[in-house]
Formats: C-alpha cells, sequence, structure tokens
C-alpha cells in the first residue's frame, strides 16, 4: 500500500489556531485532502480533474468577511 506524502498548502497560515490543509499529490489517480491538525483524521479523495476544476472555483471566489 502506497502511502500519501502531505505538503501544507502554501495557503494556509502557520499559527497553531490557524486553518491548514495539506494535500498529497504523489499517488497516481488520486489527490487527498487532510486537516493539518488533525492527521490521523479522515481524508477527502478527489480525482485529479476534479481537484483542478475546484482549485480554479476557489481561485475565482471572492473572499467574504
Amino acid at each position: 500500500m502506497e502511502t500519501f506524502d502531505f505538503v501544507k498548502s502554501s495557503h494556509s497560515g502557520g499559527g497553531p489556531e490557524q486553518e491548514c490543509v495539506e494535500v498529497a499529490l504523489n499517488i497516481p489517480r488520486t489527490v487527498a485532502v487532510r486537516d493539518s491538525k488533525d492527521r490521523s483524521g479522515p481524508l477527502i479523495h478527489f480525482a485529479p480533474a476534479v481537484w483542478s476544476v475546484f482549485q480554479r472555483h476557489i481561485a475565482l471566489t471572492p473572499v467574504r468577511g
């Protein structure tokens, strides 16, 4: 069984209480995402094409605050 090689998102904050996600791209045909504060918690798996659509959508969505 292959192991996911997670890296922290470049948009994640550096503080311990900031929202952070980690993404693994090293398994063929799979993008895995997890909460960096709960590394043993659930993973979300995407097909690479779906992940690309998600990234484009997020990049084009205005931040509300």
